[in-house]
């Protein structure tokens, strides 16, 4: 056995079912035996997409997302999808190939500094030197990326090591290591004491982050919030944990999110914050959710318990191990006004959009789209203006919502959505992106015909950057500067290049019945919809 056999190895020891990645001569040694393996490679049409592709997998899966690229050039492309991954902490192992171990340093052809380059957007990095070490560096690898605050974690192989005779492959059935122990268990103090103040809080709220995604711990938390009528607002990254017409739900909070949850959130005597960064997008003004009131911050990563805000009880613990121990504690909290409060405001407080008839209205498309999506769907949104439409208008049932909130990476939504339709092929997945960000990832239709992966795509089309374009309205008084989307391909001619099915809707008029044939079988389809170029978001 040789170390790109043990490399292959390690991954069927851990579960892995697809690789996503494109090839090159310092990776060939793993593709070559990777041929032998029942792993699918899917050949993912530029190294980016590569890591969005699995991180999309990793997200529906709860497993860990594998991608595998070659050195220079292709290790540098992967940088932006292993950078998303780690903003959303999405648990990755992503391979990298390099040159031989003795030219290292020497910038021979495709020679990059890869685990430094890297550097502050991983968990953790290897540098394997030793094919002896693979099955103990892999198999620590997964652990950490899937463990304590999950994110990615990189192995560079330089392609000698690849090529070197293993004396013996031993894959380790558990991992020790003295520098990394997160903390799963709440401390039983701190749940004591986050208890007391509830049953003392006339206005309690949950403020749920990505985090409780992350650690599987939807159910823990919705009968948590049903069991004593405790409201619940999200992040974007948190959009999901608790469905979108849910009773105690009040919606996405931040700059861009309803009022009402802002509201709300601001006007509570107790704020339990769960698996949040209390970061800018959803906190503006931290000060605002301190003042008069306790904050819990709840967290898996010590490091984010403080960072943004000071927390009245800081309580560092996995979210779903902390809402069963919540469970076992016995008290009463009685807030019906605060209940009543907060509906009024969900009644009265809805931002009106004055749409023009003459377009087709994404934030009303979206919500006809998603109440005739089956129940279990995956949505996909991308970056930019459709983003925001997406989680404001959105309707989750019991199926789940991907974007990417940490990084804000264009492009992200169909190698996502890709990776989501492999991991769950039997659910209907759905990206939605602008004419901007369809463009960053247009490449991979070659990879959805490729690998038949039937994923159905919305382009919400405005013929501009949207997101810059609105900005440039409100800063710079309609002063645009390098939004110009000009010559954009033809949709319809480009679906036909790539054998898939094209639909365009230019208004309201005909969208139910364009919706309903959209959505009709599991088939790829791509969607245009013209949109006006100067809507807003707001």
């Amino acid at each position: 056995m040789i170390g790109a056999d043990a490399m292959v190895k390690c991954l069927e020891e851990e579960g892995v079912e697809y690789v996503f990645g494109y090839p090159g001569v310092a990776i060939c040694p793993f593709y070559n035996s990777i041929l032998n393996s029942d792993i699918d490679t899917i050949l993912i049409r530029t190294e980016q997409n590569a890591a969005h592709a699995a991180s999309g997998l990793a997200r529906v899966s709860g497993k860990v997302g594998v991608c595998a690229v070659t050195s220079g050039p292709g290790a540098t492309n992967v940088i932006t999808g292993i950078a998303t991954a780690f903003a959303d902490s999405i648990p990755l192992v992503c391979i990298t190939g390099q040159v031989n171990s003795e030219l290292l340093g020497s910038d021979v052809f495709q020679e990059a500094d890869i685990t430094g380059a890297v550097e502050s957007f991983v968990k953790y990095s290897y540098l394997v030197k030793d094919a002896n070490e693979i099955p103990r560096i892999f198999k620590e690898a997964f652990y950490i990326a899937n463990s304590g605050r999950k994110g990615p974690v990189l192995i560079d192989v330089p392609i000698d090591v690849q090529n070197a005779v293993i004396n013996k492959f031993k894959y380790p059935e558990e991992v020790s290591m003295r520098t990394y122990k997160p903390t799963i268990k709440g401390h039983i103090v701190q749940i004591k004491k986050v208890v007391k103040e509830l049953s003392k809080a006339k206005r309690p709220i949950i403020c749920a982050g990505g985090g409780v995604l992350l650690s599987d711990a939807e159910k823990e938390l919705r009968a948590f919030a049903e069991k004593y009528k405790i409201p619940v607002v999200s992040t974007m990254m948190g959009i999901g944990v608790m469905p979108t017409k849910h009773p105690m739900y009040y919606g996405m909070v931040g700059n861009n999110g309803k009022p009402y949850a802002n509201r709300a959130m601001n006007e509570s005597d107790l704020l339990i914050m769960v698996g949040a960064r209390v970061a800018d997008r959803a906190v503006s003004q931290p000060d605002l959710i301190t003042e008069n009131k306790v904050l819990v911050h709840i967290d898996v990563d010590p490091a984010e318990i403080g960072k943004n805000v000071g927390a009245s009880i800081p309580l560092v613990g996995d979210a779903k191990h902390i809402f069963e121990d919540f469970a076992k504690e016995e008290f009463t909290c009685e807030h019906e006004e605060w209940i009543e409060t907060l509906n009024q405001y969900r009644d009265t407080m809805d931002r009106k959009r004055n749409p023009n008839p003459d377009y087709v209205d994404p934030a009303e498309f979206i919500r006809m789209m998603s109440e005739k999506m089956e129940d279990d769907a995956v949505y996909v949104a991308d970056v930019g203006q459709n983003q925001i439409w997406s989680c404001g208008y959105h309707i989750v049932k019991n199926g789940r919502f991907l974007t990417t909130g940490g990084m804000g990476t264009m492009g992200y939504s169909i190698p996502a959505a890709m990776g989501a339709k492999l991991a769950c092929p039997k659910k209907q997945v759905v990206a939605v992106c602008g004419d901007g960000s369809f463009q960053m990832s247009m490449m991979e239709l070659a990879t959805m015909k490729q690998f038949k992966v039937p994923v159905k795509i919305v382009v919400l089309k405005n013929n501009y950057l949207g997101m810059v374009r609105e900005y440039q309205h409100y800063t710079y008084k309609d002063n645009y500067s390098v939004v110009d989307l000009s010559g954009s391909p033809d949709l319809e001619k480009l679906a036909m290049a790539y054998d898939m099915k094209f639909m365009r809707l230019f208004n309201m008029d005909k969208a139910q019945e364009t919706i309903d044939e959209f959505l009709a079988n599991d088939e790829s389809v791509l969607l245009e919809c013209i949109i006006d170029p100067m809507d807003l978001v707001k």
